[in-house]
Parts: C-alpha cells; structure tokens; sequence
C-alpha cells in the first residue's frame, strides 16, 4: 500500500489533476481549519449549529464541502469558534 504523500505527488504530475487540486484547494482548507476549530473547542456539529442558530446538518453540509455558505454564515461560524474570518484575494 502506497503512503499518502507518494501517492499524491503521482497524482500530482497529471496535469489536469494538479490543476483540479489547485482550483479545490482553498474550499477543502476552510473546511479542514473549521473541523479543527471545532475539534480544539471540543464542540459537536450539533452544539455548534446551537451556537449560531442553524441545524446540525447545514454544518454538517459545510464541512464534507456539500455546502457554498454565504460569508455572513462562516463570519457566523468563525466567531463562535473564537476566531475571525479573513478572505483575501491574491
């Protein structure tokens, strides 16, 4: 069995993989950094949808990336999860 990175960096010299990755990447590092801030917290899904007035499964939606949520809604999540949201455009 193949580790992780070694078969990524396979993947990755197909073209039209690395330029699907690239176009993915910020959408699946939000994800990744809102799961954290929720596991740090020690929160469930459900006790964070509590905090900001929505259900367990629109959370649940955002964080396997079947969700485009506003940016009112990750402002909403990034501060009860004690942070801020920054969007920058480079």
């Amino acid at each position: 069995m193949k580790d992780w990175n070694v078969l990524k960096k396979e993947l990755l010299e197909d073209k039209e993989v690395a330029k699907e990755y690239e176009r993915l990447r910020p959408k699946y590092l939000l994800i990744s950094q809102l799961i954290k801030a929720r596991a740090k917290m020690g929160l469930t899904q459900a006790e964070l949808a509590k905090k900001i007035g929505t259900k367990q499964s629109a959370i649940a939606r955002v964080e396997s990336g079947n969700a485009n949520p506003s940016v009112s809604f990750l402002e909403k999540l990034a501060q009860a999860l004690g942070s801020k949201l920054i969007i920058q455009i480079q």
